[in-house]
């Protein structure tokens, strides 16, 4: 059965036709997903998450290419899903750090002020365009490689070079220091 027909028979209200489309496409999600998060458990449940929200946003699809749709889907949530565990693993390091520290009252108000720079600085970060975005977030915070970078997203390392120099580019243009202040 084509694609088309089981989404048409999904937006009726077929749960059984929904389970096919999963069969015939969980090892496409599966392997999408592990390429950028790296951990086979992960995947599994980020792949899971995908199928929900493939199930929830079936009625935005146009017929342009489900495979590509769906792979779409997938690519953009398994990113998200290694930025919140980035965060995550940063908001742990932080209260490590403050419990061997065994913060003072005079450096709580610093700890304020960097944590509302922090946040500062993540707000500014998610107004970059989105292409820009992913190679500024791999470089300065996840502190990947151009390799490591280039492999994740399966193009040249000079690709990589150049997205950073035209990011960096962009925010010369469009920040001022001030913003960060």
């Amino acid at each position: 059965m084509s694609d088309t027909a089981l989404i048409e028979k999904v937006l009726e209200g077929n749960e059984h036709a929904f389970r096919l489309l999963v069969e015939k496409y969980s090892n496409d999600v599966f392997r999408t997903v592990f390429a950028v998060l790296r951990d086979q458990k992960e995947a599994e449940d980020a792949a899971q998450e995908v199928f929900m929200k493939i199930y929830t946003s079936l009625s935005q699809y146009e017929n342009q290419g489900f495979k590509t749709w769906m792979t779409r889907i997938a690519v953009n949530h398994a990113i998200d899903v290694k930025r919140k565990q980035a965060r995550r693993r940063e908001e742990v390091v932080d209260a490590l750090e403050q419990q061997a520290l065994g913060t003072p009252r005079d450096s709580i108000e610093k700890e304020i002020i960097e944590n509302d720079q922090r946040k500062l600085v993540r707000k500014r970060l998610d107004e970059l365009p989105e292409n820009y975005r992913e190679v500024i977030y791999g470089f300065y915070i996840a502190e990947k490689s151009y390799q490591q970078m280039a492999e994740e997203q399966k193009v040249q390392v000079k690709t990589i070079e150049t997205k950073l120099y035209r990011a960096r580019s962009w925010m010369k243009k469009n920040w001022k220091e001030d913003d960060f202040s």
